[in-house]
């Protein structure tokens, strides 16, 4: 079989003609196979039939890639895109939107949802997410019956279980595709101070051997150990370039390492020639407005990538990581210091991955990677049509490295995707205004995690989930007694995060007592997500805060919960920035990177628009419509 000048895979032909029978199919198979081909597919066929298509992704970056990609595809008329941060073409046949913006036009009850004939979920196991699983469940679950899902995912060991919970939930059926022979074979290996790029193995093997050694020996074998520390990215990247295995990808779990690695590899290492130094120059001025040109962070990337050398986190401006990914294409960074989230679906293949380490912080402790974390990553590696192999390598400390823990993840992924269901006030809310008692409890019973289990104790743990929210809500006046929504309830339903905090400021009367610069404070307070090293000017912010706080302190619920140390932290910030600062004078109140501030400033308004939908007071929402103008410039837009 044809299609868009491809020869189809076998796997590719069976999940087309379950598709053609209607089925909703779970597609299970290993990076760089051909996935979107079938994704493709479905695209194709609906805009022919006149009939809409949602694609969900689980980042905003994989989101905004799509949607260009789409574009070039099918013209902009036919694409539509959907996020916090952007509305384009919203009445699109074909909408990309995040999972997040799709779950919450179901519980809206969206009348656009009404003509969707396909969703298609990108990166399905995302379901196993602690902190966004719940809201890739929900997609699933509160999704109209006559709904077809394509499920993409590199791996999905239990896809056969969770084919048949969609299945049961949806009374139609799923078909499981698998293709685990990846289009080029992925080898593993790993880095040693004084072996070099090896296997597992063989290190192994020399480490027992060394270890067996006379007492005499031993003393050898100590000094060998004392000097086989950790080995420096230079060793690696200097291998890689001698055995021809590079553009890679280079992991490090810290943003500020990826910086301080390149700047160590870029004083060794120059992989272009003058020509196409030329060419890096003239992608940034064509990518980076004038406006931020002269930004510190902007010299520094672009001096890296004139010698080939790149870094990529969510902590620069999105206009560097544009620039980073259009470079990479283009073929002029042969060395990419970067995060996780680089590797979520983004279509930039390459010869090799490393790993500079196989332990990541969690948020409270070291830990290795999971087999679904490492084959995330590592599978990036080997690019089609043109390497015979690709190569997934790990830098090992051998003093400290479990090498038996390091085979068992990197053998195959073993992670099976499993339920994260969470009651949040929204759903509770939604469940309770829209659904009798009997239709909650199938509700309430139709989560993954049931379906695996039949578990009575975990639907237990659920139910009272949902009875708590619903008498805190009733507490608070979002619900009467015999649970009909209240006015301030109609307004809390169209709230999908931080509810009861939004709620008890802005379908109260606290909000009035608050100005355009305090409000936007206040909603700043209540998105914030800390960083550990994050250093804020706090001067003067007192005198900021401190009226702020007197308003609030009406509502005993936001006298107690409110944020106290974002308000204090954000102050300065948030005031100068919605008072006229520049970018650049912002960056002296603060040493959080640009990308976080930038982000920070987005979920500000995407907050700000949901409590102006929410919204039925004109006073209210003109407010909101000023804040907004305040903070809504340049820098903060979303150019695609």
């Amino acid at each position: 079989m044809q299609f868009q000048g491809f020869t189809l895979d076998d796997f590719q032909v069976e999940a087309i003609a379950s598709i053609e029978k209607g089925n909703s199919v779970v597609v299970s198979a290993a990076t760089g196979t051909g996935k979107t081909l079938i994704a493709d597919y479905v695209i194709d066929k609906n805009i022919k039939l006149g009939k809409r298509v949602i694609y969900t992704a689980p980042i905003k970056a994989l989101s905004n890639q799509k949607y260009r990609d789409f574009t070039k595809a099918y013209g902009k008329d036919a694409i539509g895109l959907i996020t916090g941060d952007v509305q384009i073409n919203t009445n699109a046949q074909i909408l990309i939107m995040t999972t997040e913006i799709y779950r919450n036009m179901l519980l809206a009850r969206d009348e656009l949802i009404g003509s969707v004939n396909h969703v298609i979920f990108d990166e399905i196991h995302f379901i196993s997410d602690f902190e966004r699983g719940t809201i890739w469940e929900e997609s699933i679950i509160f999704s109209p019956k006559n709904i077809r899902f394509l499920c993409l995912s590199a791996t999905i060991p239990n896809a056969v279980q969770f084919a048949a919970w969609i299945s049961k939930i949806k009374d139609h059926t799923v078909e499981v595709v698998r293709h685990d022979k990846r289009a080029v074979p992925l080898t593993h290996k790993v880095f040693d101070s004084d072996e070099g790029i090896t296997t597992l193995q063989e290190l192994g093997k020399v480490i027992r051997q060394e270890k067996g050694h006379h007492r005499n020996e031993k003393n050898i074998y100590s000094r060998r150990r004392e000097r086989a520390t950790k080995p420096r990215c230079e060793e690696v990247v200097r291998e890689l370039q001698e055995r021809k295995w590079l553009p890679c990808l280079y992991f490090i779990f810290s943003r500020m390492e990826c910086e301080r690695q390149a700047g160590y590899i870029y004083k060794s290492f120059n992989f272009l020639s003058n020509e196409q130094k030329l060419r890096v120059a003239q992608r940034f001025k064509d990518t980076i407005p004038e406006e931020q040109r002269g930004l510190e962070s902007v010299n520094k990337v672009r001096e890296w990538c004139s010698k080939g050398i790149g870094v990529h986190h969510a902590g620069l401006l999105p206009s560097i990581k544009e620039v980073v990914e259009l470079l990479f294409v283009d073929g002029l960074i042969h060395v990419l210091f970067t995060t996780e989230t680089f590797a979520v679906g983004l279509n930039l293949p390459v010869r090799a991955t490393v790993f500079n380490s196989l332990e990541k912080f969690d948020g409270m402790n070291f830990r290795y990677l999971n087999s679904k974390e490492y084959f995330q990553l590592a599978g990036r590696a080997g690019r089609r049509g043109i390497d015979t192999e690709g190569f997934a390598i790990g830098v090992i400390d051998r003093q400290s490295a479990d090498l038996e823990r390091i085979a068992k993840f990197t053998a195959a992924d073993t992670e099976p995707i499993i339920s994260q269901f969470r009651m949040s006030y929204n759903t509770a809310l939604h469940l309770v205004s829209r659904h009798n008692p009997d239709e909650v409890e199938v509700i309430l019973k139709s989560n993954f995690d049931y379906f695996v289990r039949k578990a009575e104790k975990g639907h237990i743990r659920i139910v009272s989930e949902y009875n708590n929210r619903l008498k805190k809500m009733r507490q608070l006046g979002y619900l009467t007694n015999d649970n009909q929504l209240t006015d301030r309830g109609h307004f809390l339903i169209n709230i999908y995060s931080y509810e009861l905090m939004v709620g008890e400021i802005f379908s109260t009367e606290i909000w009035k007592g608050l100005n355009e610069d305090q409000l936007l404070l206040v909603a700043a307070s209540i998105i914030y997500e800390e960083r550990r090293s994050d250093k804020y000017d706090v001067c003067g912010a007192d005198s900021i805060v401190t009226p702020i706080l007197g308003i609030l302190k009406k509502n005993e619920y936001v006298a107690k919960e409110i944020n106290k140390m974002a308000l204090r932290k954000l102050a300065i910030l948030v005031s100068r920035w919605s008072n006229g600062a520049s970018f650049e004078e912002l960056l002296e109140y603060t040493d959080s990177q640009e990308g976080d501030i930038i982000h920070l400033f987005r979920r500000i308004l995407d907050l700000l628009r949901q409590i102006r939908h929410a919204a039925h007071d004109e006073e209210l929402r003109e407010r909101i419509n000023r804040a907004m103008t305040k903070i809504d410039r340049d820098i903060v837009q979303v150019n695609l």
